[in-house]
Formats: structure tokens, C-alpha cells, sequence
């Protein structure tokens, strides 16, 4: 949830480059948004956090993107749209994100469908961080590694 309450509260720094030229109209598409107090985030997907999908879609009603907009990739899933602009992120329109079983680390692409066009941005998949430590293994403090 960091990630979604960070994109209320923080800045935007840039968006990320597109696979595709910007739209004159000023499409933009890209996975998370960097915070005042994390970097980083543009375009990497982030293991056991709130990821989302961020996209500048004009032709709505008001600040909304069209309710058309649309977001795909390969590896995720797609869920919870919002059609309204966010504070501190260049974006009218996002979506939460969760990547699929068994993707393996590596780039992707993220498209957003946006007033009948796609709009490409490639996004990173990381390796996952060992999340158990392994038995019999020092832990720090425990003495185990005093003589």
C-alpha cells in the first residue's frame, strides 16, 4: 500500500520513455511513480508492495481519462481502475497491478489503450529476495557466531 499512498503524497519526478513516440495529445504509460522519499520506483515492478499502472490519457470528461482507457501486459493482472487525475503524478487514469505465477525476472511491456491507440512502456520484473533464511543458517545477535 506504500506505493498508493506515496503517489497522493508525493511528487512526480518524469516519466519514463515510451516505446512509442508521446501522442501530441500528451499520452504517457508507465508502472509505479518515483516518491520524495523513494526513487527508483518508474517502471520496476516491486515485490510485496501496491504496484500500479499509471497512464495520461486526454478526451474525458473534465481531468478524467475516457472510460475506455485500458491497460494490458502479459505478466499482469489487471484490476481496480480509477478514471481521475492524482495528486502529484502526471496520470488521469490508473489501475492496481499484480504480476502473474511464475513470471520469471525480465523486461516487459505495459500498453495502455488510450482513445482507440496503444501506448508502450517497458517495465522490469526483479528477481524475488530470499524471503525465508535457510535453517541452521548465524542470525544476528543470537550468538552463534561468538567464540
Amino acid at each position: 500500500m506504500a506505493i498508493g499512498a506515496a503517489l497522493l503524497a508525493g511528487p512526480a519526478t518524469g516519466l519514463a520513455q515510451q516505446t512509442q513516440q508521446p501522442d501530441p495529445g500528451g499520452v504517457t504509460v508507465q508502472l509505479n511513480d518515483d516518491t520524495a522519499y523513494e526513487l527508483g520506483l518508474v517502471n520496476k515492478y516491486v515485490h510485496g508492495d501496491s504496484n500500479v499502472a499509471l497512464a495520461q490519457c486526454p478526451g474525458g470528461e473534465g481531468l478524467k481519462a475516457p472510460a475506455s482507457t485500458t491497460f494490458s501486459s502479459p505478466v499482469l493482472s489487471i484490476g481496480k481502475y480509477d478514471y481521475g487525475p492524482l495528486i502529484g503524478v502526471p496520470a488521469n487514469v490508473s489501475a492496481e497491478v499484480e504480476l502473474k505465477k511464475d513470471t520469471a525476472p525480465g523486461n516487459y511491456p505495459l500498453t495502455v489503450n488510450c482513445n482507440g491507440k496503444t501506448y508502450t512502456a517497458t517495465f522490469s520484473v526483479p528477481a524475488r529476495q530470499v524471503s525465508a533464511v535457510p535453517s541452521g543458517s548465524a542470525h544476528a545477535g543470537d550468538g552463534s557466531m561468538a567464540s
